[in-house]
């Protein structure tokens, strides 16, 4: 290393791929953490140090002995959080305060912040013990979702439609959430879409939509298909909205990434996060825009100058899918259709023949990268993605 300024990035899973090789693209030394060296991501960085990304004084012991002199969320928000409590403590450029990121990042204040600010979102309730949100649902009409405020990827998270299936919800939303709290929202039928923009000086540089898909597991995205086939309806309110919670909180320039429900022709906001979306992400974006994303991300998390931001848009039908396998097991082989071969531009596959699938329901064997002719194109093999790629086990 000669004369490279020090970068931490809080994770080295295939998520994070795109920001390590973007930072030392930039020029920074790149340190990778987290707590499973086994990572792919681990490979791409200039030194591993690692750590649980989710304990922040762990971490800022690291930053200190390392001496950085810039930090980077991974692909998750525990390390957008923990990231934001570095660059307080330490002083570092790039993140939003402390507060400010645990009230984007947590349920229960997101949901507070949002009837206080007029955020148009599905009404919540949160709750620290179990005997008060047992005695609300005698008051809140059914279907509700319960979810933990802390965590991602649909752990934790349930639909309930009848009263006696309550316990369970609320017990398991209990049980794995980091602080012991939940939240109990109203359950919105409506199709998920997300919508990422870039913020520069509190106002709104850019914007990425696209439909978000499920597989076995409903609260785990899965396959993203762009854009959204609502955008034109609902981009200039989110737009008015994001904008407004930019002057409301200062928030810093970068990523604010909208995960929404659309419902009545309305978007109704579920998540907000300050970090880089996951599963090669920025791949989509770099492909519908010709900018490379997370090299973005990486500029403004270390504080860098983002006023020259380019103006562009998105175009083109685009997308990436998770390939996941249906039940536990061994892989014998991961089948991709003729019929999808000729969209797919990328791929990253790091599980095959032989591999064990412990976790069905969550784990990931790879990512690939689509592009499509059409709408209709897209939207036809996007609805028959996982019989068209998929694994057989046994």
């Amino acid at each position: 290393m000669v004369n490279k300024k020090k970068l931490l990035i809080l994770n080295g899973s295939h998520s994070d791929i795109p920001l390590i090789k973007s930072a030392k693209l930039l020029g920074f030394y790149v340190i990778t953490t987290g707590n499973n060296p086994k990572l792919i991501g681990h490979a791409y960085s200039d030194e591993r140090c690692y750590a649980d990304f989710s304990n922040p004084d762990a971490i800022l012991d690291i930053a200190k002995k390392l001496k950085i002199d810039a930090v980077c969320s991974c692909s998750n928000d525990f390390g957008i959080i923990t990231a934001s409590y570095i660059s307080e403590k330490m002083n570092l450029p790039g993140h939003d305060s402390y507060e400010t990121t645990m009230i984007l990042h947590h349920k229960d204040l997101f949901k507070k912040y949002s009837i206080e600010n007029d955020v148009p979102t599905p009404y919540a309730e949160s709750f620290d013990n179990r005997d008060d949100a047992l005695s609300s649902i005698d008051k809140r009409r059914l279907p509700l979702i319960i979810k933990p405020i802390d965590l991602t990827g649909g752990k934790g998270v349930s639909v309930v439609r009848s009263v006696d299936k309550c316990v369970d919800a609320i017990m398991l939303s209990f049980s794995l959430s980091h602080l012991k709290r939940i939240v109990i929202e109203d359950f919105i039928e409506g199709t998920q879409h997300s919508f990422s923009s870039f913020i520069v000086k509190g106002k709104v540089a850019f914007y990425f939509s696209d439909n978000e898909y499920s597989y076995l597991n409903p609260y785990l995205v899965s396959t993203s298909a762009a854009p959204a086939i609502n955008v034109d309806e609902v981009a200039d309110g989110l737009v008015q909205t994001i904008e407004k919670m930019a002057k409301s909180l200062s928030l810093k320039d970068g990523i604010f990434h909208i995960q929404y429900l659309y419902h009545n022709k309305k978007a109704y906001i579920l998540e907000i996060t300050r970090r880089c979306s996951g599963d090669l992400y920025p791949y989509p974006v770099n492909y519908a825009t010709g900018l490379d994303w997370a090299s973005w991300i990486v500029k403004a998390e270390t504080g860098m100058d983002c006023s020259g931001f380019p103006k562009v848009s998105q175009t083109g039908f685009c997308g990436r899918h998770c390939i996941m396998s249906p039940r536990n097991g061994i892989i014998k082989k991961i089948i991709i259709d003729k019929q999808i071969e000729g969209n797919i531009y990328d791929r990253l596959i790091w599980s095959g023949k032989g591999d064990r699938i412990n976790n069905y329901l969550a784990d990931k064997t790879g990512v690939v990268m689509l592009k499509f002719d059409s709408m209709d194109e897209m939207l036809d093999k996007t609805r028959r993605i996982t019989e068209l790629i998929y694994m057989d086990i046994e």
